[in-house]
């Protein structure tokens, strides 16, 4: 019966492809949801992950990662928000990729590359000791046959062309992520996570971001919503068009330079339900309305991952016409 309704997911798409345009894993390719901390905060919340899957693919999943000791004396990778290390986080490995196997072995079973990546894996490490880094990389590698890749060149310069797969890993900006997930890769093997590149450096607070290129590491540019409206989502207020272009030279800047772009959180929600789903008051707009206006404008720029904690809504938007 899991093996059904994993099959019936997959034939829903939420993402938002231009007319004229195949799709395609390209930056500016696709608009995809991308389920925000999707992983049990204190022992609540346990259904995120299915509720991501249940809106269809293609989507974006993140998973924040600490290191943590799972029983006396052995560590592994868990999903949680915090450093400090209750005891009761569920591990990577069954939390995420238990959850999402059944659905990307079928995927390789039947495959459809116009499709892949079906799932996005955005990896948001809490801690960075090389053994969590490496425990990672050594989960993502037991199935090669779900993996987006690229090979590993001796001149990481130019982006290689990369062998799509189901599954697509990326992770952060840090130097200490690049010196695991690509430096210690040979040349010559495939590289399997990729990081997020780095701002130009210089720019005075406020002005509007410059990514450094795209490398065949760095595939993606990370942001939170105050790059495009600085007073935060608590006090955005209006939608304006000062705002909207400011929104799309961020995002052509991206497309330009060869990376995909994600902006985070972008929730609207009565105050109420913060406690009730576990989001933050950080992120919200204060309404649904005040939130999708600015979903709305998402799409039309292209973002690749709009993050969100409301998946249901944002997929319903990314889906309509």
């Amino acid at each position: 019966m899991h093996r059904l309704v994993v099959a019936a997911v997959g034939l829903l798409s939420i993402s938002a492809v231009a007319p004229g345009e195949p799709p395609g894993a390209a930056p500016g390719r696709r608009v995809l949801l991308d389920a925000h901390n999707a992983y049990p905060y204190e022992g609540r919340f346990d259904d995120r992950v299915p509720r991501a899957l249940a809106t269809g693919t293609p989507l974006a999943i993140e998973q924040d990662v600490a290191w943590c000791a799972t029983s006396p004396g052995h560590m592994e990778a868990v999903v949680a928000h915090d450093t400090a290390c209750r005891g009761d986080e569920p591990t990577l490995r069954h939390y995420f990729f238990d959850r999402v196997g059944p659905l990307l072995d079928q995927a390789v079973e039947h495959p459809r590359p116009e499709t892949w990546p079906l799932i996005t894996l955005n990896l948001d490490f809490k801690m960075e000791p090389p053994e969590v880094l490496r425990a990672v990389g050594a989960l993502v590698a037991e199935r090669p046959a779900w993996l987006t890749t690229a090979p590993r060149a001796a001149d990481d310069s130019t982006p290689a062309e990369m062998t799509l797969g189901p599954l697509l890993v990326l992770t952060g900006e840090s130097d200490a992520q690049e010196r695991v997930f690509h430096d210690e890769v040979p040349a010559g093997a495939r590289l399997l996570i990729f990081g997020a590149a780095h701002n130009r450096p210089g720019a005075a607070e406020g002005d509007v971001p410059q990514p450094t290129p795209a490398t065949n590491y760095r595939r993606w540019w990370n942001h939170p919503w105050k790059v495009v409206e600085p007073r935060g989502q608590r006090d955005a207020g209006a939608w304006t068009p000062e705002s909207a272009a400011r929104l799309q030279t961020v995002v052509s800047r991206a497309h330009a330079a060869g990376l995909w772009i994600r902006f985070y959180t972008l929730d609207g929600f009565p105050a109420a339900d913060g406690e009730r789903f576990g989001w933050f008051a950080s992120y919200n707009f204060g309404s649904l309305d005040a939130a999708e206006t600015r979903w709305r404008a998402a799409i039309a720029a292209r973002v690749d991952f709009i993050a969100t904690d409301q998946y249901e809504a944002l997929a319903s938007v990314v889906r309509s016409p």
